[in-house]
């Protein structure tokens, strides 16, 4: 009976062919088109911003690490199988009828060249997509430099491990890859060959196939000699410790570090007794080291450590563990930038001995002290700032210091920002929304330590009425062209922001087109046509063919308005244009405005990393930064495991025209270093800061919460104390939130102890560990001249002094704080604001919280936003034993004066003994005043001081001045507005000039 021959694949008709043809360039374009719509548009933005070369760089390494990888892996599984199948057997013989080796032995043999080349290709082309990802590591390691600093096990520069170990390790895993997937390929193509046949009594190899099998298998295992040599360095950040420590332990360096060198030796033997199968043709010298090797890694690579960890480092610990607790002590503190020249540690009583208004700087403290809360008064700043439907403030606002009139004080800021969420009806129109409706207007900024006018004595009445608001100082197109700016901006419009970006997509179009006129909304009875440098040109039809198809959107191409002079703006998010012109940064979470030199620019912080520092502590970002103020504002954190961080870059992005300005602020951090040695240009040096934008650098709050929790562990010096957390510190919880999340830090302007001028700072209280009373207040210096500097003030461990939380429950179980929030509930909603902690009265500790109210709305409405009704004061008494003393007024001086005695508080609250008057309410733009929002009372201090009697005259005719000035406000007459103010200066004059 004859055999049917095997069949091979069925043979496609020239229809076929042409359809699959036509499928496969379907499919190509569905895959590759949106890739190179994305790299076009990416490459234009890059040239827009300037930062093309970043954009190259990366591109380049890319490409030939995808190259090198591709070639390196589909050459070497190349070789693989062509030596399999030129090595094959002259005659193989089939089994029967149903062989089906056979059957696929002809299919291949038929397509040769598509399965000899196409599965080294199709391999390659798998392996450079996944290698080009990791171009960081290979530019690190041809750019990096040294640290100057060795590790204590290896005695190797820390940059060794920074930079070269993980491209060695990069290289090693590849190396393991190509070999791996090239003793698959030999083996598959020696069977389909006839090389290696299963048919039969124990089958056959073929003497060409024991050799190239055996050659494949002792590279894999020498390579495996060479990955333990390494592994030996990578026990340096080893986690068996944690959480209790990051690195090696004991049983790592005695145990593990040995069984490493051991296996290494074995893998070795292991190697060279594949290498002899080659000669002795016996397989069963390999099959011995490889189970000798299997065996060992687990009795000496894994059995032997745990022995020696249960029965020799557990019943000691705290001696065994205490010499590699000092080295992750010291390792720490140098990654995370707190070592002793940084971090200065003084004993504080926590009890004070003076009175506040006796201390210099306690007087410029408590009269900076912040009573507004960002978090609190965002609603509050749209009701009264918004003037339009589609402008909006983020749900945080931000703090900045500000010199006006020669005071320094800190400022609650926010820009006034377009938000493409508020727009309605018509406005959503695809014309309206991104031609028109296409920048916000301005920068708002109230002082952080008053309000326009001091709440009522009675609560109700305070919370009806029109006081306890910001006072607005406003820069913006009104304030512009009536010249009435306190704090300067040339340039007041908007394109780049924080609420802009929270579109989808994000772009809008502007510049001219063609004969139609100014487009965009500018004011009321302005129109404004953008002609700034940023944006990308969609003036030819290329480009709007590109940016159609990006956001599959037709109107681009057909629209009318869009000329030759059209730019499209887009990636409008600060925090997004940094990081992405600068992919080896993380930015810090929160993104400032700030006026510099005139323009508004956007302050991002932004941090260089990594997650391999040797002994260092090993931490998620996202559980040390998150706090409340991140889980009520959704705010999204960053996923990165750190082991040092270093803020070395402070960056601009102009909110006008988004110009990204990278700053280096840290001429020390080998990391930097290493990326200005990969993109040279792209970072601008520190002696190119101006003053005045330095003078707005704030101590960035993402790195203050990361040092804060090393600080909390690593202030500890001795290893054995550490090992039994006795002398930790926690973060407290924020006693105005209910999710029990951990509390913000805070920026406060403090009194210098030298000089009482006021000092910016970022600063937290810190509690004892699982306790809550008081252990620790940290701060930091963001002021240039002493920035990054910090003070620890460490409280004595058997301490009673209230921490935030006890302090909270404190001020409002009070009987009189309690019954009077009963009757405010009654209509109202409260929130507490900011709980501040102030080190005050030469040992003492002063609370300070604000108490805000809202009328409750009805129908859904949302019209009523908080307003300072009250302020809190908490304050230990002096002495063994002593009680809490609990202040509650509608002023600050009010408060005071219950805690410390009457007087105190208008002095403390006034430095010097006087308090001047505050500069006038800025209402914004005329005619186009929010709906709904009255005019504001003349600003006054929140607690006015007493005035010497040589000064009554003058003091009579400031007082008469300011009712003149506060009714001509009410009256919306602008004229006798300007002369009321006018005779408020001759007053100030007048007054000053007594020595006021």
């Amino acid at each position: 009976m004859g055999m049917r021959p095997p069949s091979g694949v069925p043979t496609l008709s020239r229809r076929s062919k042409v359809l699959l043809i036509l499928a496969l360039v379907v499919a190509a374009l569905l895959l590759l088109g949106p890739r190179l719509v994305d790299a076009y548009t990416n490459w234009l933005w890059f040239g827009e911003v300037d930062y093309r070369d970043v954009y190259v760089k990366v591109l380049v390494t890319r490409i030939v690490l995808f190259l090198v990888a591709a070639l390196f892996v589909g050459a070497v599984v190349w070789l693989a199988m062509l030596l399999a199948y030129r090595s094959r057997p002259v005659f193989v013989p089939t089994v029967g009828p149903s062989d089906p080796v056979a059957r696929y032995r002809t299919t291949v043999m038929t397509r040769m060249r598509m399965f000899g080349l196409g599965i080294p290709i199709v391999l390659g082309l798998l392996s450079g997509l996944v290698a080009q990802a990791s171009w960081v590591t290979v530019q690190m390691f041809f750019n990096g430099g040294s640290f100057g600093t060795v590790d204590p096990q290896f005695g190797l520069d820390v940059g060794f491990y920074a930079f070269d170990l993980p491209f060695y390790r990069f290289l090693l895993n590849w190396m393991f890859v190509a070999v791996i997937l090239a003793l698959v390929a030999n083996l598959v193509t020696h069977y389909i060959f006839g090389g290696i046949r299963l048919a039969g009594r124990g089958g056959n190899v073929s003497r060409a196939a024991r050799i190239q099998l055996a050659v494949l298998a002792g590279l894999f295992v020498a390579l495996k000699a060479v990955a333990y040599w390494l592994d030996r360095y990578t026990l340096l950040w080893s986690g068996r410790k944690e959480p209790t420590f990051t690195g090696p332990g004991y049983t790592d360096i005695h145990a593990v570090l040995p069984a490493k060198l051991i296996l290494l030796a074995i893998a070795v033997i292991c190697a060279i007794a594949f290498f002899a199968a080659i000669v002795l043709r016996d397989l069963r010298i390999p099959a011995l080291a490889t189970a000798l090797l299997v065996l060992s890694s687990i009795l000496v690579g894994a059995v032997y450590p745990l022995v020696v960890e249960q029965f020799s480092v557990r019943p000691n610990a705290a001696d065994k563990e205490s010499p590699f607790i000092e080295r992750n002590i010291a390792a720490t503190r140098e990654a995370y930038g707190i070592t002793d020249d940084k971090v200065e540690y003084r004993d504080y009583p926590g009890v004070g001995t003076a009175s506040p208004s006796t201390v210099p700087a306690d007087l410029t403290t408590i009269a900076n002290t912040r009573l507004l809360d960002p978090n609190v008064l965002p609603r509050t700043f749209t009701q009264q700032q918004q003037l339009k439907n589609f402008y909006g403030f983020p749900q945080s606002l931000d703090i900045d210091r500000y010199n006006v009139d020669g005071r320094v004080e800190d400022y609650i800021v926010a820009a006034r920002e377009l938000s493409p969420s508020s727009l309605t009806g018509n406005q959503t129109d695809w014309i309206n929304r991104h031609t028109v409706y296409t920048h916000g207007n301005g920068l708002v900024a109230a002082p952080a330590n008053r309000v326009n006018a001091a709440a009522s004595e009675s609560a109700e009445e305070a919370a009806n009425s029109n006081s306890g608001y910001p006072v607005y100082m406003v820069s913006d197109l009104a304030s512009l062209k009536s010249d009435s700016q306190v704090i300067p901006v040339e340039q007041p419009r908007i394109y780049f922001g924080e609420v802009i970006a929270q579109a989808n997509p994000d772009y809008a179009i502007v510049g001219a087109a063609g004969d139609s006129g100014p487009r965009e909304y500018d004011t009321d009875t302005d129109k404004y046509t953008y002609d700034g440098s940023g944006g990308v040109s969609i003036g030819n039809w290329f480009n709007r063919l590109a940016f159609a198809a990006k956001y599959a959107e037709r109107n681009i191409l057909f629209s009318g308005a869009i000329g030759e002079d059209s730019k499209i703006l887009f990636n409008r998010d600060p925090r997004d244009r940094v990081t992405k012109v600068a992919p080896w940064l993380t930015a810090d979470g929160d993104a400032y405005p700030a006026a510099v030199n005139g323009r508004m620019v956007w302050i991002v912080d932004a941090y260089t990393t990594l997650d391999n520092y040797p002994y260092a502590q090993r931490s998620s970002l996202e559980g040390l930064v998150e706090d409340s103020i991140d889980q009520n504002t959704g705010r999204l954190l960053p996923r990165k495991e750190v082991s040092y961080i270093r803020n070395s870059v402070k960056a601009t992005v102009d909110a006008y025209d988004g110009t990204v300005t990278l700053y280096q602020v840290d001429d020390q951090d080998p990391v930097l270093k290493a990326w200005m040695g990969v993109f040279p240009d792209a970072v601008t040096p520190q002696d190119q800061v101006s003053d005045e934008l330095r003078s707005h650098f704030r101590y960035p709050e993402d790195l203050f919460k990361v040092q804060r929790e090393m600080l909390a562990k690593y202030h500890v010096d001795d290893p054995r104390e550490f090992f039994t957390n006795n002398a930790f510190w926690s973060v407290p919880s924020d006693p105005t939130v209910e999710t029990n999340a951990n509390q913000p830090p805070y920026y406060v302007l403090v009194g210098d102890e030298e000089t009482a001028a006021p000092s910016f700072r970022l600063s937290s209280a810190m509690v004892g560990y699982n306790r809550q009373f008081l252990s620790a207040y940290i701060s930091v210096d963001a002021d240039p001249q002493d920035y990054g500097k910090f003070t620890i003030l460490q409280l004595p461990t058997d301490t009673q002094t209230f921490g935030p939380e006890q302090t909270q429950n404190a001020m409002i179980s009070d009987t009189r704080v309690a019954s009077e929030r009963t009757l405010l509930e009654r209509s109202n909603r409260i929130h507490y604001g900011n709980l501040l902690t102030l080190p005050i009265a030469e040992g003492g500790i002063l609370y300070v919280q604000p108490m805000y109210t809202e009328r409750n709305s009805t129908g859904g409405s949302t019209s009523t936003f908080p307003q300072l009704s009250r302020v809190l004061v908490s304050y230990r008494e002096p002495g063994q034993g002593g009680g809490v003393r609990i202040g509650y007024a509608p002023t600050l001086a009010g408060a005071l004066d219950q805690v410390f005695g009457g007087g105190v508080g208008n002095a403390a609250t006034a430095p010097g003994g006087e308090s001047a008057p505050a500069a006038p309410a800025d209402s914004g733009a005329s005619g186009e005043q929010a709906q709904g929002t009255a005019p504001q009372p003349q600003p006054q201090p929140a607690a006015p001081a007493p005035v010497p009697a040589d000064r009554a005259a003058a003091v009579t005719e400031l007082d008469a001045a300011l009712s003149e000035l506060s009714t001509a406000q009410r009256s919306g007459d602008f004229a006798a507005y300007g002369r009321a103010l006018e005779r408020v200066q001759r007053a100030v004059d007048a007054y000053q000039a007594t020595g006021g």
